[in-house]
């Protein structure tokens, strides 16, 4: 029993690590001059092809709805959301630093429930603790964005060797901190936009890695279509020099294959509110190899911005679990009281 327990924890801190590897990975290709719209295209095309048999076997013995015109258009949006997402996304990153791109993904959370407030899928009652926690979290989680983009600080962790590429080489590009902390935030807005998509199509075609395949099969399709008409030097296709090629292969297996495999299995079995207790995680996986093995630099603004954007995650999710705990009450409490009032009902035809 004990060993099934830990099998979900086990699984959400290698899909983190994960997560975290993709953004240092990625980072490092695009200091290589590689174009990122072709490391979108080649990622989503080698996950497509590694998630269109494991989703057909996973889901051989579920039964599944007809993909119609009208499922596929649905699939079509998420894959564009999903593409718009990717691109800004690592444009942050490249401006920035992969520990700054896992702190502000944290903040997730809070812009979908801006989201769901606008478009009135969610209401807000100043009177229920579980709204009150909602809004500050999110206010919170802003403020630590604010902070960990315009406050850099002083350094406090760095290292003066690197081990797998040279300092130079990997910070070809000039940083600027502030425009990639904006990039990152506008991804974070996009990624939430597509988190309540996707919810609507889980429930037009609950097959969660069907869906996922076909998200990357028509991220890795608009991709072609727009470097067609951006990109005609056919050497930029090139994944020279190897670390492309490291770095494609492990963005589409394990950026994206894996992380989503595990994660949704995990969801599965334990729920959102425990999948998300894992999300800080990246923030030190990113911290431990960029400045180990990348030479990146860990700042006093990215501790201080990274604390403060966790805690109002915290919030977050603490006044979803709460407000979700609370209807179930309420729906058992309408069950019950159903049943009690059945005798009764009863009782009074039978002296009819």
């Amino acid at each position: 029993m004990a060993k099934i327990a830990a099998l979900p924890i086990v699984g959400m801190v290698l899909a983190e690590c994960a997560q975290a590897g993709l953004m240092i990975v990625s980072k490092a290709a695009m200091s290589t001059g590689m174009n990122m719209l072709i490391f979108v295209c080649y990622s989503n095309a080698l996950a497509a092809s590694v998630l269109l048999p494991t989703s057909l076997v996973f889901h051989r013995s579920t039964e599944r709805p007809p993909i119609t015109f009208s499922i596929l258009c649905w699939f079509f949006l998420l894959g564009l959301l999903g593409f718009m997402a990717q691109l800004i996304g690592y444009a942050g990153i490249n401006y920035s630093s992969p520990t700054l791109g896992t702190a502000m993904l944290n903040l997730v959370p809070a812009f979908t429930f801006v989201l769901a407030v606008i478009f009135r899928m969610e209401k807000i009652d100043g009177r229920s603790c579980s709204t009150l926690a909602k809004t500050l979290g999110t206010i919170v989680s802003i403020s630590g964005a604010f902070i960990v983009t315009l406050y850099k600080g002083p350094p406090l962790l760095m290292t003066a060797s690197v081990d797998l590429l040279s300092h130079n080489q990997l910070f070809l590009p000039q940083s600027n901190w502030v425009i990639g902390g904006m990039l990152l935030g506008l991804h974070c807005v996009v990624a939430a936009a597509w988190l309540i998509i996707q919810a609507s199509v889980l429930k037009k075609y609950p097959a969660e890695l069907i869906i996922v395949f076909y998200y990357c099969f028509f991220v890795a399709i608009q991709s072609v279509v727009v470097l067609w008409f951006v990109e005609r030097d056919l050497s930029a296709w090139a994944l020279n020099p190897r670390l492309r090629f490291f770095a494609v292969l492990y963005s589409g297996v394990f950026g994206s294959a894996f992380q989503v495999g595990v994660s949704t299995w995990c969801l599965n079995r334990t729920g959102p509110v425990f999948v998300s207790m894992f999300k800080p995680l990246g923030i030190v996986v990113a911290v431990v190899i960029g400045v180990i093995f990348l030479g990146d630099t860990f700042y006093l603004g990215s501790l201080i911005g990274a604390i403060v954007i966790v805690t109002g995650f915290y919030s977050v999710i603490w006044g979803k679990a709460n407000e979700e705990k609370m209807d179930d009450e309420a729906g058992a409490s309408s069950l019950t009281s159903k049943k009690q009032r059945v005798p009764l009902l009863q009782n009074i035809i039978d002296e009819i």
